[in-house]
C-alpha cells in the first residue's frame, strides 16, 4: 500500500519550517535535531530514517510511522512492540524504539494498562476521567492527559435529559435491573443511582435494545455503550472515577 498524501506541499514548506524554528536540523528535514533524538528517535543525519522515499517531517505531520518502510499509520505501529502503539507513545512521551521508557522491568504498554506512568519507576499512577460530550453524542476515556479512545453514546431524550455536570462512578454491577423491565450490562451508577453508564439495555428474552440509535439521545436518561465498548470501560474504570458531562 502507498502512502498518500501532500508529498509536494510539504517539501515546499520544509525550507521555512526548517529555518522558522531557528533549531539544528543537520539533515534538513525539517525535524529538529534535538526532537529527532529527543522525541521521534528517528535519524538526524538522514532526512529519510526509513528509506522509503518520504521525509521525516512529511510523514509526521501525516501520521505516518518513520520508522517503518510499509504505509503504516502512527495509530497502528509499534515499533519497538511493547504493546503501546507509537501515537500513544508520543503522546504519553515514553520512548518509541525502547519498550521500558523508565527501566522499571514493565513494558510501557503494560504499564498503561494498569495505570501506572511508563515514565516513572516509582510506581506513580495515571489519572483516570471519563468525558461525556452530550452534543456529539461521544464517550471519550482519559488517563492521565492523554485520550485512550472514544465511543459514540445515545444518552437521555428530551424531557428525559442526561444530568450534566461533574460526577464520580459509585457503584458497579455486571447486570443491573431496571424500573423499566430490562437489563442494563455492565452498570456504572452515578449520582447514587439516579442514573449511570451501561450496554445497550437488554430484554427478558435477550433481545437488544437501541443499537441503531447510538450517536442520538434516546435513553431514560442514562448514557448507552455499545456491545464491546461498554464492557471495556467498566473493566477499565474503578470506582470513584471522575465523569465529566457536558
Amino acid at each position: 500500500m502507498k502512502k498518500i498524501f501532500p508529498i509536494l506541499f510539504f517539501a515546499f514548506l520544509l525550507p521555512v519550517l526548517a529555518s522558522a524554528n531557528n533549531l539544528p536540523d543537520r539533515d534538513g528535514d525539517g525535524v529538529p535535531d534535538q526532537d529527532e533524538l529527543g522525541i521521534y528517535q528517528t535519524d538526524p543525519d538522514n532526512p529519510d530514517t526509513d528509506n522509503d522515499g518520504y521525509s521525516d517531517w512529511a510523514e509526521l505531520n501525516a501520521g505516518f510511522s518513520p520508522h517503518n518502510p510499509l504505509a503504516v499509520k502512527l495509530e497502528d505501529n509499534d515499533q519497538d512492540h511493547d504493546a503501546l502503539s507509537d501515537r500513544l507513545e508520543l503522546a504519553f512521551g515514553t520512548k518509541i524504539l525502547d519498550p521500558d521508557t523508565d527501566q522499571d522491568g514493565f513494558k510501557d504498554g503494560e504499564e498503561i494498562a494498569a495505570g501506572y506512568d511508563p515514565r516513572q519507576g516509582n510506581g506513580a499512577i495515571l489519572k483516570k476521567r471519563i468525558e461525556i460530550n452530550l452534543g456529539r453524542q461521544e464517550l471519550s476515556y482519559f488517563l492521565g492527559q492523554v485520550r485512550l479512545g472514544k465511543f459514540p453514546v445515545s444518552s437521555g431524550k428530551k424531557g428525559m435529559w442526561t444530568p450534566v455536570g461533574h460526577f464520580r462512578i459509585d457503584g458497579k454491577h455486571p447486570r443491573a435491573w431496571s424500573s423499566y423491565g430490562l437489563w442494563m450490562p455492565w452498570w456504572m451508577s452515578l449520582k447514587n443511582g439516579y442514573f449511570g453508564i451501561h450496554e445497550l439495555p437488554e430484554w427478558p428474552n435477550g433481545a437488544k435494545e437501541g443499537a441503531d440509535h447510538l450517536g442520538r439521545p434516546v435513553s431514560h436518561g442514562c448514557v448507552r455503550l455499545g456491545v464491546g465498548p461498554a464492557k471495556l470501560l467498566y473493566d477499565w474504570t474503578p470506582i470513584g472515577t471522575e465523569v465529566f458531562i457536558y
